[in-house]
């Protein structure tokens, strides 16, 4: 007898029963496993592991996922030491304190990368990933603009926080989860970044601060976070109204520093008051790690902070979570010291170098336009021509591309420009230039394909999107 719920997923799955290969069989285990039910008894580790091997191979091959912004790849010593250090949990400090004294070093090395004014006065902590990261910017602009309200006896109930209508879905879930109103700005095609553009009628006094990203998902390109501070002068010189911002440098903030290094975005802007990064996306190590540090401890409210006994002494910790990986940030640790400065600075460029080529070589193509040229992150996108055709979309191109085993993401741009369809690649580390000319080859033949049809596929998608940043 099956319940409704069994028989829900058995519908959905169409067969709930899991048939081994009788090669892989041994004598007395079962040839058989329900997909939904914890089996009777144990199988040998050999089978187990056979079974999860061969169901993972449908997933495809990681380093052909053009979507991912996640690091796809590391090297065998980073492998080595991922598996002795599997079994460390982040939060037990007093248990793993040469863990919880690399994961210091980390992000005091990263507030020297971005410019922090004192490099005694700041924090910052690790994260699972950017989106924690974010989450905790984000709250600690919330804490301080309550405290200040609070201390002058203003109300705290409708705070706001500005962003583009381009931003991360982490945004949308921290004015969700925070309480906290969102405040889109319209991108379009003369204000495709964050620019400072009328922002004036955002800000007011219930205004938290301004999110400014370096590296937007849809495109790959930086807000302009000098236009956006500069705007913010004028605002408080006018209203009285002191806004800060915090920089999402989820994939820009481990890129601009090696490969634009004289672009100002980071501490050297005094409105800058904390800045978030990905550890598994341009800072190259396997998921899930991030980064957030303060200009300094000033800005980042005691409320946040807990404190734990750490050698004797006291070490805060703020991060959300609690049971995490503790391998990745001797992963981080280890990839500060095996690539330093240069070795970062050649491993993203040569992302963006091949960017470059690969967006060069698309434009060529007769039905696409670029919408960026993966020159600040090694992030582009691309739309058809207006007009072009009417028989096949980038939804389209994407699928084609997906038999050959390439993710390229098609998917509609943000707000009031939804109506336009962007085609994504992000360039990673694995994606070598000899990788790009293939994909570019198999691009040139679907595309030839496509615009050979005198009619549109079946079952065409024709809108929507197969793809959620």
């Amino acid at each position: 007898m099956t319940t409704n719920t069994s028989k829900a997923r058995q519908s959905n799955n169409l067969d709930a029963t899991l048939s081994l290969n009788p090669v892989f069989v041994r004598p007395g285990e079962a040839t058989e496993f329900d997909k939904f039910s914890l089996p009777a008894g144990p199988s040998l580790p050999e089978t187990a592991y056979q079974i999860v091997h061969d169901e993972a191979i449908l997933d495809g091959n990681s380093r052909l996922n053009l979507a991912t912004f996640v690091g796809t790849w590391m090297d065998d010593e980073a492998k080595k030491l991922y598996l002795e250090a599997a079994d460390k949990n982040m939060i037990d400090k007093d248990e793993y304190p040469a863990t919880a004294a690399i994961e210091d070093r980390c992000w005091r090395m990263l507030a020297d990368l971005w410019n922090v004014p004192d490099k005694n006065d700041t924090i910052g902590t690790s994260t699972i990933g950017s989106s924690e990261a974010c989450m905790l910017g984000g709250l600690a602009m919330k804490r301080l603009w309550q405290e200040k309200r609070k201390a002058e006896g203003k109300s705290t109930d409708k705070p706001n926080l500005i962003m583009s209508a381009a931003v991360q879905v982490v945004w949308e879930k921290f004015c969700n989860y925070w309480d906290v109103e969102p405040r889109y700005v319209p991108v379009s095609r003369d204000h495709i970044i964050l620019d400072g553009y009328n922002l004036e009628d955002y800000v007011d006094e219930n205004t938290i601060g301004v999110v400014s990203i370096l590296g937007q998902t849809f495109t790959g390109l930086y807000d302009d976070t000098i236009a956006i501070s500069k705007k913010l002068d004028e605002i408080q010189e006018k209203t009285g109204l002191d806004v800060k911002i915090h920089i999402d440098g989820a994939s820009g903030a481990m890129v601009a520093p090696f490969c634009q290094p004289d672009l100002v975005w980071d501490f050297q802007l005094d409105r800058v008051n904390s800045i978030s990064t990905s550890g598994h996306k341009y800072g190259l190590v396997y998921p899930g790690v991030g980064w957030v540090v303060w200009r300094n401890t000033a800005v980042l409210p005691e409320s946040m902070i807990f404190h734990v006994s750490y050698l004797g002494g006291d070490m805060p910790t703020l991060a959300l979570n609690f049971s995490r990986p503790g391998a990745q940030v001797l992963l981080q640790y280890y990839q500060f010291l095996r690539l330093g400065f240069e070795g970062y600075r050649a491993v993203q460029q040569n992302s963006i170098d091949v960017a470059t080529y690969l967006s060069s070589e698309i434009a060529k193509i007769g039905p696409f336009e670029l919408v960026s040229k993966g020159d600040t992150i090694p992030v582009f996108a691309w739309v058809l021509k207006d007009g072009h055709t009417d028989t096949w979309t980038l939804y389209d191109l994407a699928d084609r591309l997906r038999m050959k085993g390439w993710l390229v993401p098609a998917y509609p741009m943000a707000d009031d420009m939804s109506d336009v369809i962007l085609q994504r690649i992000v360039v990673k580390v694995g994606l070598s230039r000899d990788l790009a000319s293939s994909l570019l080859a198999d691009i040139k033949g679907e595309v030839a394909f496509l615009e050979s049809l005198t009619v549109p596929l079946p079952d065409s998608p024709g809108s929507g999107s197969h793809f959620h940043h």
